[in-house]
């Protein structure tokens, strides 16, 4: 066990964590020529695609060192903020992190995040100054940064570029030096604390598990704590770049399990792994619960494939425990989801791997954030609104609270001024303005979470030339100015279509919605307005003209009353038709009202 060390990897989003893992795999020898690529340990298309890592992946190295043989269990983490979660999960089955900084960008939102997790674990911190090689770098600018945040000394901070592999033996000797020994008791029952878990569809779902007390041996009779269920270990083993059947996992090392277990609801991340006979008496502290930020639904094109949308969401559930949904029903939509997301980015992969994964294509609705509405009918009787439509009538209604977050943002000192603008605009409130460096500042804003769901991330980065980093969490409910925005096509409601927008906003937001699906609803046979009401009272309206047959081509000369009598006719025609029309919605009408500002 003294030769074992756990450890983790994190940093901002782009500062080179893969491609380090990459090269400590090289060095240890841990891929042959033959199975080596850039960014190994990103396995999904998607994270390939975007340059992203979405997943936490484990993998375990082995390294000699002073005669000494050592087994090295690396998790390579994301550094999205939508992905904190995973980040929480990684952590907890560590002992030691490798905090890793770009020397050309220095330290960001998401490091400062990142390491607060860690530091709250108890994990002990090695700091590595990555891409030194490049031109832009600022070696002794960034190593001061490290040690001023840190508080460690210089000489503890390990210049690497994980492009040339320059640094890669230092980080090995200091993971063994520095990181302790994982704890624990060999003697004791069998503890084990599931981190993630993955299905397959060949041989149900693989559990990946860090043994805290006791050992884990195949065939042995397993119970997981949180579901008093019983299980057989049919296979055990080690993580490498494909997994390895091992007789037993001790104590401190980290394994996959499987059981068989085809149900997806039997394994939960945070529960405890024990021994059917010997149970253990007390089970790990879990994770702390998810709390999503975003809610929208999510509806089959096809209602017929409604069953088939919750086996894929359960079975997605398993490998991104921070997904959570429950069933709903719209009107316009069938039955579906309503999920629950970290964040814009988390909503857009989950869509994209329900499509890849799965072959499910869905309709995504508005996104929205839950509020609190009280009545006036009981002593503050609380409605909790994830959708538009539990919106209470307002003459019932006391008040409305939204949930506020505190916001952190780090940018140039060249762009405070756009950074603030854009912040107030989204009704934020300034707290704080420290200067990190002469050059480089931390904002600490107040606002209301339902201004940076949409474009909020992405107009950041545009008014900070790419520059600003930003990191949330969420602090309070607070009293707000909400109205309903309902959206008639022909007038009927479309609730998919409403928003609960700020007062203030609603008429500018509601004109471009209007505006918007004018652009995108194709033209029918008869006129289709499209209205933005508050209530019943219209706040906007455009209209969609109608595709018009000549019929008076047939006039050649001869008296206007002719004309007249066949165009007449045919607005009765139109009249009837409107009545009964339906009108179709294009799926990108439903994520177009995301994308307003462009």
């Amino acid at each position: 066990m003294k030769n074992i060390r756990n450890f983790c990897i994190i940093a901002h989003i782009d500062h080179g964590k893969s491609t380090l893992a990459d090269r400590l795999l090289d060095h240890t020898g841990a891929v042959s020529e033959r199975e080596k690529q850039d960014q190994l340990l990103d396995n999904m298309d998607l994270e390939r695609e975007r340059g992203i890592t979405i997943k936490s992946h484990a993998i375990q190295m082995e390294y000699e060192y002073e005669g000494q043989e050592y087994i090295l269990n690396l998790i390579d983490t994301p550094g999205h903020v939508d992905f904190s979660y995973e980040v929480s999960r990684s952590i907890a089955a560590c002992e030691g992190a490798l905090l890793i900084v770009d020397a050309a960008q220095s330290i960001q939102a998401q490091t400062i995040s990142n390491l607060y997790l860690a530091l709250e674990n108890d994990l002990e911190i090695i700091p590595v100054l990555n891409k030194v090689d490049l031109p832009s770098a600022n070696p002794e600018e960034v190593t001061d940064d490290i040690v001023d945040l840190l508080g460690c000394h210089t000489e503890d901070v390990i210049p690497a570029s994980g492009k040339t592999g320059f640094g890669v033996e230092k980080i090995l000797e200091a993971i063994i030096k520095r990181i302790p020994a994982p704890e624990g008791n060999p003697e004791a029952p069998l503890k084990a604390l599931i981190f993630d878990s993955v299905y397959n569809s060949y041989r149900g779902i693989e559990t990946y598990f860090r043994v805290i007390d006791g050992s884990i041996k195949k065939n042995q009779r397993i119970k997981f704590m949180a579901t008093n269920k019983e299980y057989g270990a049919d296979e055990v083993g080690t993580l490498k770049l494909s997994q390895v059947i091992k007789q037993e996992i001790k104590t401190g090392d980290v394994g996959y399990l499987i059981t068989g277990i085809k149900t997806a609801k039997e394994v939960k991340v945070g529960d405890t792994i024990t021994d059917a006979k010997e149970a253990t008496q007390d089970s790990i502290e879990g994770f702390e619960d998810v709390k999503p930020m975003v809610f929208a639904g999510i509806y089959p094109v096809d209602t017929e494939d409604y069953e088939e949308l919750r086996a894929s969401m359960e079975k997605l559930q398993l490998n991104d425990a921070s997904l959570v949904f429950q069933p709903e029903s719209s009107a316009a939509l069938g039955f579906g989801f309503r999920c629950g997301f970290l964040g814009m980015l988390h909503m857009e992969i989950i869509q994209e791997r329900l499509e890849r994964e799965f072959n499910m294509t869905v309709i995504t609705t508005v996104p929205n954030v839950s509020y609190y509405a009280y009545t006036k009918k009981e002593a503050d009787e609380i409605v909790t609104v994830n959708n538009p439509s539990d919106l209470p009538d307002p003459s019932k209604l006391d008040r409305v609270e939204e949930p506020y977050i505190k916001a952190s943002i780090i940018t140039k000192s060249d762009f405070v001024g756009q950074v603030m603008s854009l912040c107030i605009e989204k009704r934020g409130q300034i707290v704080n303005q420290t200067y990190l460096t002469p050059v480089r500042v931390e904002l600490i804003f107040d606002m209301p979470l339902a201004e940076i769901v949409f474009d909020f991330y992405d107009r950041l980065k545009t008014v900070s030339k790419g520059y600003a980093s930003f990191d949330y969490h969420p602090i309070e409910m607070r009293k707000s100015k909400l109205v309903r925005v309902d959206v008639l096509l022909n007038g009927q409601s479309v609730d998919a279509l409403s928003a609960l927008l700020h007062a203030d906003n609603a008429y500018t937001i509601g004109k471009r919605i209007c505006e918007k699906l004018k652009e995108l609803i194709p033209r029918q046979q008869f006129d289709i307005p499209i209205q933005a009401a508050i209530g019943a009272k219209i706040i906007a309206r455009e209209t969609v003209k109608a595709l018009r047959k000549d019929v008076t081509a047939k006039c050649y000369g001869g008296d206007i009353s002719r004309k007249r009598k066949l165009l007449e006719k045919q607005k009765k025609g139109k009249k009837r038709m409107r009545q009964v029309g339906n009108v179709e919605i294009p799926q990108q009408a439903f994520m177009a009202v995301l994308k307003l500002n462009d």
